[in-house]
């Protein structure tokens, strides 16, 4: 992070964590006033404040709260541990790689089709973009209870889940990218006799590069939203959307905010990954970023 970003971000951080201590003060404000209500003991006002931010089951936990249940159950837990963080997001990250993959790579073969033909492209193209009007809430019960009909559970439900959600912006972003040459760029190539596959090679396949990677960062936040969204159905006993379920059912807010987190870190975790590769191969192949 540069110098002349560092300030800026740390003012937004400070922002955001007095914003949330307020909102948990005043969420759990009536619960704290109901305890001390059943009490025969005075209390002050620092008390109150203390309990608005301790409470066992709080309706919005403090992020204190929040740092301690972290480092609770990614530190002080084995790895191995079902109460480790580290090991739901294990599983949640394997079924949205899985996801992605598959989900980038059927991508740009429709964005292939839908660039060298033009039917492809007038058929195809409008049910793409339909498909994304259809709510995943709706989508994962029945992916999951019709695939557990023919025996496929576990890791497989999650990762088609996770690309159907991220497929689209891969198809988008390369069609984009595969029509992004100029049309004087395209008549050189004709000039010089160059069949289609080199055409899409040498001048379309590169100038997508940066389309490519950009799609990636939204598909791969969208893979880890499926992956955890097809937990919920399946009420596995892994991965971060099951910590999320367990969670709602035993009214433990803490832990759903710490899986929130830790849901949230793994996403920027594989943003920046991308980012890197992204820096790396643009790097390497004189494409524009």
């Amino acid at each position: 992070m540069s110098q002349g970003t560092t300030v800026p971000v740390l003012i937004v951080v400070l922002a955001i964590l007095a914003v949330w201590y307020l909102a948990a003060i005043w969420l759990n404000a009536p619960w704290q006033l109901q305890i001390f209500s059943r009490g025969e003991d005075g209390w002050t006002w620092l008390d109150f404040l203390a309990g608005t931010m301790s409470q066992d089951r709080p309706l919005l936990p403090a992020p204190h709260q929040v740092a301690v249940e972290l480092w609770n159950s990614v530190i002080g837990q084995n790895v191995t541990s079902r109460r480790s963080l580290v090991y739901h997001a294990w599983i949640t990250l394997s079924a949205t790689l899985l996801g992605f993959v598959m989900g980038t790579v059927l991508g740009i073969l429709l964005a292939v089709l839908i660039v060298h033909n033009r039917a492809m492209d007038r058929s195809l193209m409008p049910w793409i973009i339909a498909s994304q009007t259809i709510p995943i809430l709706a989508i994962a019960p029945m992916v999951v209870v019709v695939l557990a009909s023919i025996g496929m559970t576990g890791l497989v439900p999650k990762a088609l889940i996770s690309t159907y959600l991220s497929f689209f912006p891969v198809v988008v972003g390369m069609v984009k990218g595969f029509r992004s040459p100029d049309t004087i760029q395209l008549d050189l190539m004709r000039t010089y006799h160059a069949s289609q596959g080199q055409t899409f090679w040498k001048l379309r396949f590169p100038s997508a590069l940066p389309y490519l990677f950009t799609s990636m960062k939204v598909g791969v936040a969208a893979s880890l939203v499926g992956a955890i969204v097809g937990e919920l159905p399946t009420g596995a006993a892994g991965g971060l959307g099951s910590r999320l379920l367990a969670g709602s059912y035993y009214g433990q807010t803490v832990q759903i905010w710490s899986a929130l987190l830790m849901a949230a870190a793994l996403s920027a975790m594989l943003i920046l990954v991308i980012g890197i590769l992204q820096r790396v191969v643009l790097a390497r192949t004189g494409a524009r970023p």
